[in-house]
């Protein structure tokens, strides 16, 4: 099947938009920051050729629009979402997930609540700043990026996040290296900006994991980073600690934070490999 299935899932507070593609066992791809189903676009093809793939809008964002006003967003309320995807499209079996970033949050929640639902999941780095050794400092520059979008906007916070993270100055909603498919995604990531900074950076990499469940189900997770993500701490250090905590082995990816969007043939062709 060439043809992307759109539908949308009424769940409490929200509508969300999904796209399904391929045929198989099904895989969920979970997006990060202000991303959405787009996310995946350029990879979606070499994975539907293996799984049935199924990519969505979070709640609030992009197609997903919420019931009532926007307020802080919650992991364990778009962990829900992700499980009543799974209960409508793979009511049969296990399902396999990929998250990134703040995405990787949400699928090591719904690992912690709903093993039996789920065959393995790669939680692509996490920005699960508890879990450092000292987050006082990334916790610092997190507040400090959501406070200069409260003052001076998109622009000026995520230059700051890139420069605190050492990820040099190119903004992430940047359209003219994408590929093709994930430019048509640029607006909607840009619109969403809002929503990431104000009601869900601080939020989610706040969050801390359920390690006993998490251990319960160890052999289900793979941590994942990016190789060029090394001496980037707050995005390569929780999913190595995730690992060490778990004993578990972490998976490098090809590409830094947005492998899945920059390199994503060699990100499909891993992630294959990681999913077994």
């Amino acid at each position: 099947m060439d043809e992307s299935i759109i539908g949308t899932l009424k769940v409490p507070g929200a509508t969300l938009h999904y796209e399904q593609r391929g045929s198989g066992p099904v895989l969920l791809l979970i997006p990060g920051g202000s991303a959405d189903a787009g996310l995946y676009a350029a990879m979606t093809a070499d994975l539907a050729a293996h799984y049935t793939v199924v990519s969505y809008d979070p709640r609030g964002l992009s197609r997903s629009p919420l019931d009532g006003p926007l307020t802080d967003q919650r992991v364990e309320e778009w962990s829900d979402d992700a499980h009543r995807l799974l209960e409508l499209l793979s009511p049969d079996g296990p399902a396999s997930v990929l998250g990134c970033s703040s995405g990787a949050i949400v699928a090591t929640d719904l690992l912690a609540r709903h093993p039996e639902r789920l065959r393995r999941v790669v939680a692509h780095e996490p920005p699960l700043l508890e879990l450092l050794e000292d987050p006082a400092p990334h916790r610092a520059l997190f507040a400090e990026v959501r406070d200069l979008f409260r003052k001076e906007g998109i622009g000026p916070a995520m230059a700051r996040f890139s420069e605190g993270l050492g990820g040099g100055d190119r903004p992430a909603e940047q359209a003219t290296e994408l590929p093709p498919e994930i430019q048509e995604m640029a607006p909607r990531m840009h619109a969403n900006m809002p929503v990431f900074l104000e009601h869900m950076l601080c939020q989610f990499s706040s969050t801390v994991p359920d390690l006993p469940a998490l251990r319960a189900s160890a052999g289900k997770l793979v941590p994942a980073a990016g190789t060029e993500s090394r001496g980037q701490e707050p995005l390569y250090g929780p999913a190595a600690r995730l690992a060490d905590l778990l004993g578990v082995p972490m998976a490098e990816f090809p590409g830094g934070h947005l492998g899945a969007v920059e390199r994503p043939k060699e990100f499909a062709e891993r992630l294959l490999t990681a999913l077994g």
